[in-house]
């Protein structure tokens, strides 16, 4: 069957779902005409290392898709729609065996002016040892970003997604395998979108996976930004860790559920997530749903936590009194707040780079 026909089979999520409770997938579809699949445009890509811009041996960007068997159980509905509409638009990031690089590596997607839906999948050999940010800008109304593909045996990957859009919509899902003895860092950094919606699955089906998901949300003005996580954990000595941090100003929304499931076999699995949501302004808004589903009995710990609350006044006085006015002492507890998972994320010179970004980010952020 093809994609745009098992979209067309499947039934309209109701609000009812987990996944759509807080986002209904009329407000996200590009027309709003739900039986319709739209044209979509030619995204742009730039691949080179971060700091030099010079193409790299290694790492290549390559037409048509690569699929793999064993992902992690998605949503139908909202993969089949990016399929149909990114027919077109069938990437894959190939990674050699054994490829190793000090740089970090850079991956924008430039989805131009108009709708614009991308399938990328990720073939990421074994043995490998990068770090890579995919950087996704331009100012069309509506974007679709699906990731699929496999973390191969014994890899270490820093893996950050930046949603840097200036404007309109973005549908994003991940639905990621995570290889026998690799260890990733899949990291989230959202802002720029006015309504961000996604959908990120990962499936430790091999032993000895090592995952943790990071999150540093800042959502402004009229903003919202809806972030699902899923860790699947299928198979024993598998190690995972869900941090996000949200920080939400003005009339803006951010929800952050999570979902934790440890299946029957998963012997020493150690599983936890977190949420943490800074509010700036009495309108502000976030919501955070951790979750667990656990049917293995011998694991070394399943727990889950969430927090809200305002800026800390002691702390802005104490910030005061050590010289900084009332808005520079503000502006440095939101950014040690989101830096708490930001540095977790990378190297060093990727943290460098990501903190520059999210200082600019700062700058125009209203209460």
């Amino acid at each position: 069957m093809s994609a745009e026909s098992q979209y067309l089979s499947l039934e309209i999520p109701e609000r009812s779902e987990h996944l759509w409770r807080y986002t209904p997938w009329k407000s996200v579809h590009p027309t709003g005409n739900l039986e319709e699949i739209p044209l979509s445009s030619a995204p742009n890509f730039n691949l080179y290392s971060l700091f030099d811009r010079k193409p790299i041996v290694g790492i290549t960007i390559e037409k048509g898709v690569i699929e793999t068997e064993g992902l992690p159980i998605s949503d139908d509905f909202s993969s089949s729609f990016i399929r149909a509409m990114a027919r077109s638009n069938e990437y894959t990031i190939h990674v050699e065996n054994g490829f190793n690089s000090d740089e970090p590596v850079l991956l924008e997607i430039n989805s131009g002016e108009k709708d614009c839906a991308i399938h990328l999948s990720l073939d990421i050999g074994r043995n490998c040892e990068f770090e890579i940010i995919t950087q996704i800008i331009g100012s069309a109304p509506w974007t679709g970003l699906l990731r699929t593909g496999k973390f191969g045996e014994g890899s270490i990957v820093n893996d950050v997604v930046l949603g840097h859009k200036e404007t309109g919509t973005l549908l994003r899902i991940d639905s990621i395998l995570i290889g026998r003895d690799a260890q990733v860092k899949a990291g989230t950094i959202s802002s720029g979108s006015k309504c961000t919606k996604s959908d990120l699955r990962y499936r430790m089906g091999e032993t000895g996976g090592h995952l943790k998901v990071l999150g540093s949300i800042l959502s402004t003005n009229d903003m919202h930004l809806d972030h699902h996580i899923e860790i699947q954990h299928d198979a024993p000595e598998t190690f995972s860790r869900l941090n996000w941090h949200s920080v939400c100003g003005g009339n803006s929304r951010t929800i952050g559920t999570g979902m934790l499931r440890v299946a029957n076999g998963s012997r020493g699995a150690d599983a936890a997530q977190l949420f943490h949501n800074l509010l700036l302004s009495e309108k502000a808004e976030a919501d955070s749903i951790p979750e667990l589903e656990v049917s293995e009995h011998d694991v070394v710990g399943c727990g889950h936590g969430t927090a809200n609350g305002p800026i800390d006044e002691e702390q802005l006085f104490y910030l005061e009194t050590r010289g900084l006015n009332s808005e520079e002492a503000r502006g440095a507890i939101i950014a040690a707040f989101l830096n708490s998972t930001l540095v977790e994320m990378g190297s060093k010179k990727m943290h460098h780079w990501l903190a520059n970004y999210l200082q600019d980010e700062l700058i125009d952020l209203k209460s």
